[in-house]
């Protein structure tokens, strides 16, 4: 009997309508979404791995998730006679399903076949989010409220840059995140830039191998108090270096951030990636 086929799949949601990424038992999920469809399209019961697991509100535009369908699967997906490739049919087929049941909140953008060592998790190199503002009453606008924050005081955008400055490397981030049990939170933050778009608005875009659990949205508060004025320059910085999660560490709302996009090696280095990833959380 063949091997399954795996497939890769970028996908966005609006995360408004969901408790985040994973399955929760009586909550809407966007995974639950997304594996009941294919249960609709391949008359299996499949479970699909993320590369980044979103929170309550949270958004995507270039998430990135893989699959296998075995034959059986990829015939119930009905391709018919070879006039299109599997990862077309499956994901018209796809988007049809989502759409009625979660009315395009939802989209699969693409799917191609990949090699069985692929990972969306961890062949992963990068992970990106951006973090929206709208600091000032003046900006904010109602059809706005679904993906932007509404802050009332006006942030200082340089200052905000040269606190992220301060964390990019690698770090122990315990101060930024949700620690979860027997998992590291070492990460390397490989970019970060605070902008000031046309718009008028604030974007805080940031980029790491991984991000532990909660890390943005911590990241980002603590940007925001020392961009207002509350906490003096050089405070982002010694936070990191005290690596401990207390009451100072904030968060911002979920709902004004967007996984933004992943990146990846080269398919034939794919598994190899995906192995030295597990080998060095492992370690550390």
């Amino acid at each position: 009997m063949p091997s399954p086929q795996r497939f890769a799949l970028t996908l966005a949601y609006d995360g408004g309508p969901f408790n985040g990424w994973a399955r929760q038992p009586g909550l809407p999920s966007v995974q639950e979404a997304i594996e009941s469809a294919l249960a609709v399209v391949s008359r299996q019961e499949l479970r699909v791995v993320v590369a980044g697991r979103t929170d309550t509100g949270v958004h995507a535009s270039g998430q990135v998730l893989h699959v296998d369908l075995d034959a059986a699967a990829q015939a119930k997906v009905g391709v018919r006679d070879g006039a299109e490739p599997v990862e077309v049919t499956l994901v018209r087929r796809l988007n049809a399903v989502l759409a009625r049941s979660t009315g395009r909140a939802v989209l699969i953008h693409s799917a191609r076949p990949v090699p069985p060592g692929f990972d969306a998790r961890f062949s992963a190199l990068w992970r990106s989010y951006t973090y929206t503002i709208a600091d000032g009453e003046r900006r904010w606008d109602p059809l706005r409220r679904g993906d932007t924050l509404f802050h009332a005081r006006a942030l200082d955008v340089d200052a905000m840059q040269a606190e992220l400055d301060s964390l990019l490397g690698l770090h122990d981030f315990l101060s930024f995140c949700k620690p979860r049990e027997e998992a590291t939170t070492v990460r390397e933050l490989q970019g970060g830039e605070v902008v000031r778009g046309e718009d008028g608005l604030v974007r805080v875009h940031l980029r790491a191998d991984a991000f532990c659990h909660h890390m943005v949205r911590t990241i980002v508060g603590a940007l925001v108090a020392v961009g207002e004025g509350r906490e003096p320059s050089g405070w982002v910085g010694r936070r990191l270096g005290e690596r401990t999660r207390d009451a100072k560490t904030k968060m911002v709302a979920g709902h004004a951030l967007v996984l933004t996009g992943v990146g990846y090696p080269d398919d034939e280095v794919a598994g190899a990636r995906a192995k030295a990833t597990r080998a060095k959380r492992a370690a550390l």
